[in-house]
């Protein structure tokens, strides 16, 4: 019980001016030591944008669509969390040791805490980006039941410290657009949720073409059947279940929640809204990048 009051509700610790979860931040000087092996599959996302979805997509092409190898373990254990560090729990540079080759693995760090050896490895990255309205909305219901993140109050004061970048991993928008810059020199699949929601098949024939894998049409079928929110939903090696509660509160809300796009306007009043705009057209001069509030 001691264990678990002391993990619940730490505050942010900034490394490099980011703001990180407590814990993850003391995973990053060492975390620079890492050596990525050339044939590494990065999926990197900014939280709450896809991850788990693009991480069981890729374990299935990594098994040649095997559903029984993808029961092996949960998707935590399958696809490794960087920076992830937590009392009593493994580490995800840990996790990786036990990883055979051709590993998949998962970050959410921005470009300023990454381990110098996966750019140096030229590793592929699959980049999931997702409109940040619905990111802001999935990270509140997400800070309410992780306790690893502090507190995260009313959803108007969550809404204030998201736009200003103070929540952990920091600006939203520095990490779809550094991530977005990088893919024009770096091999990067850069990706968008909301296109994976409208034609889940044709973003999953991205991923194969981008890792240099074939397989039938039927496979892909297979894939997407396997891989859509209404099954990892009540899968419960791909919807976090099997974490504990004092860990993840699944009472509070599930950590597969709605999985849709457009869910914002079930939570942004007209005046967030309307304020969020205005911020999001200041911050996102300039950049191109094609983001859809639901499709």
């Amino acid at each position: 019980m001691e264990l678990i009051q002391e993990i619940s509700r730490p505050p942010l610790v900034y490394m490099n001016g980011v703001p990180l979860i407590k814990y993850f931040a003391e995973a990053i000087a060492p975390l620079q030591n890492f050596q990525a092996l050339p044939d590494d599959v990065l999926i990197s996302t900014y939280p709450k944008s896809g991850t788990t979805w693009v991480s069981e997509i890729l374990d299935m092409i990594y098994h040649d669509d095997d559903l029984e190898k993808c029961q092996r373990a949960p998707i935590y254990v399958r696809v490794p969390f960087l920076e992830f560090q937590c009392p009593g729990l493994p580490s995800g540079v840990l996790r990786l040791k036990d990883t055979p080759a051709p590993r998949l693995l998962k970050t959410h760090l921005p470009l300023a805490l990454l381990p110098q050896s996966l750019l140096d490895q030229k590793v592929k990255v699959v980049y999931v980006a997702r409109n940040a309205k619905d990111v802001t909305v999935s990270y509140y219901n997400f800070h309410q039941m992780a306790k690893v993140h502090p507190d995260p109050g009313t959803w108007n004061s969550f809404l204030e410290e998201f736009m200003d970048g103070k929540v952990s991993y920091g600006s939203w928008y520095q990490h779809v657009q550094e991530w977005w810059e990088l893919s024009h020199t770096h091999p990067i699949l850069y990706l968008f949720y909301e296109d994976m929601k409208e034609n889940p098949k044709r973003e999953i024939r991205k991923i194969l073409q981008f890792v240099g894998r074939s397989v039938p049409e039927e496979t892909v079928d297979l894939i997407a059947q396997h891989t859509s929110f209404k099954e990892m939903k009540k899968n419960p090696l791909a919807n976090y279940s099997t974490v504990l509660s004092d860990f993840m509160d699944h009472t509070i809300s599930p950590f597969m929640r709605k999985g849709i796009a457009g869910d914002w306007k079930s939570t942004f009043t007209v005046a967030q809204n309307e304020r969020f705009d205005t911020h999001y057209a200041d911050k996102m001069a300039g950049c191109d990048l094609p983001f859809r509030w639901q499709i």
